[in-house]
């Protein structure tokens, strides 16, 4: 991976919009013709009778970087936030009455906007909400995103009191100029005093997220940024490609577009990042993640059974995963669900006595089958063909006939993919154009040809 070079053609061709493939059907699927009697009778369905994963949507911000393409709420009235946490729990009451009693957790997860924008007697106050509703077990992954420019110490004495586990600390560059490209002013030395603290308090679970493709950004001061990152040496690093999508985030438009690295820059910002790591003793974790290899992510990608959830990467495989607060995101039954994302209307459906979901999705075999091929090849760069036959019950090369000869032409030329009798192995070239492998077997991308971009270019 640290050798690779990559003619200017090869990168034309490749960097095209493209899904993330988070999920598969993508988000841009859902519709609001999905029945929330439906969603209602999987929860029942469920009930605790299965372990679950548990994701919290804390939206809140004082203010709003240029960059983000999170669903937030910048506000600095406190009353807003408190207000918004006593609806969070009429939702879980919502949630539990369906499930009739505490459904067990194994994941848990905080995130934003800034969940530490509140206060430590908030969030404890909230914590202890939670776990009237949900049992969360002694040994789930209690995570957390964390803004070190409002995340006080007291903040982290609280949550490794509360048992959290897991710290996610956003970053994304510490170069100045970059910083006020962005809108978003970040001390490198409060950073720094804020980590070391968290590992006095025994945290041994910390990820860095960092951005490439921001505006300002050179090779030469990139590479200082990654300096410093790895001079601390978090466990993993979350390492994103930087999405311009000012047509769906119009907050984006602050940022001025000559100010964005080319494609060539970019793509050598990824190569920097991806040599600076090889050379510490991370390893290479999916598209954009890295981890050390005593980390469990690593261990589960050497064994092909690392797994991917709106939450990120992950070893849990829990099938279903409860989605709760502003635009949440969850999975129950083979049915994708996401909550209304204005807070008015969130609002509202909860003081109808309703659960707030606004769009969702049903999966169909075909589906399922292509969720498999696809987030299998994001997650380990690898698919046994003879497994998907087993798991349901089709003959591979038959049924991926057209894609497998599209690939031959294109990605096996170019040197991304090798197809054996009986793997489909991803090069080290490949990973860096994994989501155009993956899209392939997207069925929707091909078939629908839709008038407005809705994703953001594959590198």
């Amino acid at each position: 991976m640290t050798d690779i070079r990559i003619d200017a053609q090869l990168l034309q061709r490749y960097d095209q919009p493209g899904p993330r493939y988070t999920s598969y059907p993508t988000a841009v699927e859902f519709h609001e013709n999905f029945a929330l009697s439906d969603y209602a009778d999987r929860l029942r369905r469920l009930g605790t009778s299965q372990c679950v994963s548990l994701y919290i949507h804390l939206p809140f911000c004082e203010q709003r970087c240029s960059f983000c393409g999170c669903n937030v709420v910048v506000t600095r009235r406190r009353d807003v936030a408190v207000r918004y946490m006593t609806y969070l729990e009429r939702e879980m009451e919502l949630v539990q009455a369906q499930l009739k009693g505490n459904a067990s957790v194994l994941q848990y997860h905080w995130g934003g906007g800034t969940p530490t924008y509140f206060t430590p007697g908030q969030l404890e106050k909230f914590h202890k909400k939670v776990q009237r509703y949900f049992h969360i077990l002694p040994d789930a992954e209690r995570a957390i995103e964390v803004d070190p420019r409002v995340t006080t110490r007291e903040h982290v004495d609280l949550l490794a009191d509360l048992g959290f586990n897991r710290l996610s600390m956003g970053i994304q560059d510490f170069t100045p100029e970059v910083q006020s490209a962005i809108h978003r002013n970040q001390d490198e030395k409060s950073t720094r005093a804020l980590y070391a603290h968290c590992r006095e308090k025994g945290f041994t679970a910390i990820n860095f997220d960092l951005i490439y493709g921001l505006p300002g950004q050179t090779l030469a001061g990139f590479e200082r940024n990654l300096a410093s990152v790895l001079l601390m040496r978090p466990d993993r690093v979350a390492l994103y490609s930087y999405a311009h999508v000012p047509w769906i985030k119009g907050h984006q438009k602050r940022i001025d577009p000559s100010l964005l690295p080319s494609s060539e820059t970019k793509f050598e910002l990824f190569v920097r990042a991806v040599r600076a790591f090889h050379n510490s003793g991370y390893r290479q974790i999916g598209m954009d993640h890295f981890a050390l290899p005593g980390d469990e992510l690593s261990r589960a990608l050497y064994q092909h059974q690392l797994h991917r959830n709106f939450m990120g990467y992950t070893v849990h495989r829990t099938p279903n995963l409860i989605g709760l607060g502003l635009s949440a995101i969850g999975e129950v039954y083979g049915a994708y669900t996401q909550n209304a994302k204005k807070l008015n209307t969130y609002y509202r459906a909860l003081d109808a006595g309703r659960l707030p979901v606004e769009k969702g999705y049903v999966l169909n075999r075909d589906d399922r089958v292509r969720r498999h091929v696809i987030t299998t090849l994001m997650c380990n760069g690898y698919l046994c063909p003879s497994v998907v036959n087993r798991s349901f019950n089709i003959r591979f090369g038959e049924y991926f006939a057209r894609e497998l000869a599209e690939l031959e032409h294109g990605a096996v030329t170019d040197g991304l993919l090798e197809i054996e009798p009986d793997a489909l192995r991803v090069t080290p070239l490949g990973r860096i154009f994994i989501r155009n492998i993956c899209m392939v077997f997207d069925r929707y991308l091909r078939e629908k040809k839709r008038e407005q971009p809705v994703f953001s270019r594959t590198v």
